[in-house]
């Protein structure tokens, strides 16, 4: 049960323990969200205003959600400051990244549980198995932190937090249908059709409540001439379809058990470029399964809250390079997830504190890559203390981590909210965060081809943690119509993992498949990386049916030692937004976005190139036709706008204007 700590916009400041009697909080936090302010519980694990939370965050709600075509997580947050996704990466598979900080940086949270596959799926742009994994039919809203967070969730967390909190069945029944079609007008097929559904109400009166989600999706591989062959595919085949159920018993008053299971499949298929192979095929079959169970008490002057959590992902991963270099041997990968954690949240005399330990298990095996199956135990313990002194708001948290391999960490925070007014705060902190090498990253046996089968990368016994440490401080104006921001942070990262090409294959040796023309690709760390920036933000209601959104994210991230820039980091992002409520049963919004020139890696080429800035234009239109019945519609990158030469060179390519309708019915 989340305590609420907040400030209201217009109210007074003040501290209480809230039992909710539900015990449903991440439902209750939810249930009316205001024009401009959203209740956020992801950056202390209790509730604040936006305004009065201790770090920079941002929220998307699900009335958002369904005015743009989402096919994953990485579309939902795309227009938020301090993100940037890439929308022409290999495949057309995306990835989130905060203020300039690769994927790898941003932990993934589902109701605060961590989603993780990295281990099985260690490709560039794998991580988009894990944003498609949470079916968007069932989400709430989403609570983006930008900025270290290690201090509560532990490691991965240096760039910041996403937070999916899912819908909770209530004792109303609902029910509803979602469909969607997208088809590019420019290229070679590329449509898509995802429809889903969902049911939810009560088995038996304030005792038993249940929902039901499934979604599905099936997507044609798209070609275009963009391409550095006709033949290669610039967005894969996808063939998806996700299960989502949760129970929640309420013991009484107090007390509840929920229970949640869910169930994915998802199958991948792209045509690669030419490496040694007549244009090798790429098939990744993954199945996910998860399994949380989570008692949640409220008593008096404390909640608490114990959960377990499963998590089973197997992929087969038939890559016909790496298949052909195996002698027909196709990789059949399982890394299971498990969690036990705990957390207590009390008053003692005006300090609200938070206790917490966990208890964490991964187990990995791979039929080509380890010599045995790797078992990988960690255990944390966290403290947080959130106190006043006048009108400044303080936060001190620090988190305890023990890694089998990597030893202890320690990740301290501090954070300070100054409240010049009920409208205006000041705020600012520093942080300590870190990141184990992953398994595949570490081990010098585990071979993986990249670079769409240009290349092979080959982990090092010898990398150390990265550590970071982070600072921000900035201003936040809020009012039941604007909203005003300016923050500007910096994070110092030693021993950065990178990659650097290091020779060519040899005659075969130990895990190395036998080529001599594909370069290695060896894991190391980078000694001193510094990024740092400002986000500029504002939100304004211009009339009762106009409002307007704009966001820019300057970061500059390089190597201290060398000052060359990290790669695939833009310094410019900015998004521009209105959404217009033309008539009552009309809703119109058009999203403006620049992304800036960054360098990227040629393996084919070996060396760094810059590309230049592009521009897309979306626009979409969302009409209630009756009660129960809504039609949308609209155009993807109106412009048509396409990536410059350097950029498709290495198949970074912009998929052109796409059409998209659908409509939702629900009961």
């Amino acid at each position: 049960m989340p305590i609420v700590r907040n400030r209201g916009i217009s109210g007074p400041r003040h501290l209480s323990l809230t039992i909710l009697a539900s015990l449903l909080p991440i439902a209750a936090l939810a249930d009316e969200p205001l024009a401009l302010q959203q209740q956020v519980i992801t950056a202390t694990q209790t509730a604040h205003s936006e305004l009065s939370a201790p770090a920079s965050v941002s929220v998307v709600t699900r009335e958002e959600l369904e005015k743009m075509p989402v096919y994953n997580l990485a579309d939902a947050v795309k227009y938020l400051p301090g993100v940037h996704i890439n929308p022409s990466s290999a495949y057309g598979r995306k990835e989130i990244k905060l203020r300039g900080m690769d994927s790898d940086y941003t932990l993934l949270l589902v109701n605060g549980r961590r989603v993780n596959s990295r281990e099985a799926l260690t490709s560039n742009y794998a991580n988009d198995f894990d944003l498609s994994s949470i079916p968007m039919a069932a989400i709430e809203r989403i609570e983006v932190i930008r900025g270290p967070m290690s201090s509560l969730y532990g490691a991965d967390a240096i760039g910041g937090v996403v937070n999916v909190i899912l819908r909770q069945p209530i004792d109303k029944t609902e029910a509803g249908i979602a469909y969607v079609y997208e088809h590019p007008t420019e290229g070679d097929s590329g449509d898509s059709h995802k429809t889903s559904g969902y049911v939810s109400g009560a088995l038996i009166d304030n005792k038993l409540l249940g929902n039901l989600i499934v979604e599905s999706t099936d997507q044609a591989a798209w070609g275009s001439d963009q391409t550095t062959s006709p033949r290669i595919d610039a967005a894969e085949k996808r063939q998806n379809g996700s299960v989502y159920g949760t129970l929640n018993w309420l013991l009484d008053e107090r007390q509840s058990i929920d229970l949640d299971m869910s169930y994915r499949e998802d199958d991948r298929k792209a045509t690669w470029n030419n490496s040694g192979f007549a244009f090798p095929t790429n098939i990744q079959e993954m199945e996910r399964s998860a399994f949380g169970l989570t008692h949640n008490g409220a008593w008096d002057g404390f909640n608490s809250r114990i959960r377990y959590y499963y998590e089973d992902v197997d992929l087969k991963d038939d890559s016909e390079v790496m298949t052909n270099l195996r002698g027909g041997q196709v990789s059949d990968v399982n890394q299971t997830n498990h969690t036990l954690d705990g957390q207590v949240n009390a008053f003692l005399g005006s300090h609200l504190l938070t206790l917490g330990s966990e208890l964490r298990r991964t187990e990995l095996s791979h039929s080509n890559n380890l010599g045995s199956d790797i078992k990988v135990d960690q255990k944390a313990l966290y403290l947080q203390d959130e106190f006043s002194l006048g009108q400044l708001d303080i936060t001190l948290g620090a988190r305890w981590d023990e890694h089998d391999t990597y030893g202890n960490e320690f990740s301290p925070r501090a954070y300070g909210v100054y409240n010049l007014s009920d409208n205006w705060v000041i705020k600012g902190g520093v942080g300590k965060s870190f990141k184990a090498p992953s398994i595949a990253q570490s081990d010098p046996t585990y071979v993986e081809i990249a670079c769409r089968g240009y290349c092979v990368t080959i982990g090092n016994e010898n990398l150390k943690p990265e550590t970071a440490t982070s600072y921000e401080l900035g201003a936040l104006y809020q009012d039941e119509r604007l909203q005003a921001g300016v923050m500007f942070f910096q994070t110092d990262i030693e021993d950065m993992i990178n990659t650097e090409t290091t020779r060519l294959l040899p005659p075969p040796g130990p895990g190395l498949p036998p080529v001599a023309e594909d370069p290695v690709l060896t894991t190391y760390n980078q000694p001193h990386v510094r990024v740092k920036g400002y986000e500029l933000q504002g939100r304004y209601l211009l009339t009762e049916v106009v409002g307007l959104r704009a966001n820019y994210t300057y970061s500059d991230a390089k190597d201290r030692d060398t000052d060359e820039a990290i790669r695939n980091s833009p310094q410019h992002v900015a998004n521009i937004g209105v959404d217009w409520q033309a008539m009552p049963k009309l809703g119109l919004n058009l999203d403006y976005q620049y992304t800036g020139s960054q360098y990227v890696y040629d393996v084919v080429r070996s060396g760094t190139f810059e590309t230049g800035a592009f521009h897309t234009v979306n626009v979409g239109a969302r009409y209630q036709a009756t009660s129960h019945l809504a039609l949308n519609g609209g155009l993807n990158n109106l412009t048509n706008e396409k990536r410059d030469e350097v950029a498709q060179a290495v198949d970074n390519i912009l998929m052109g204007r796409t059409l998209f309708v659908g409509f939702s019915y629900d009961i």
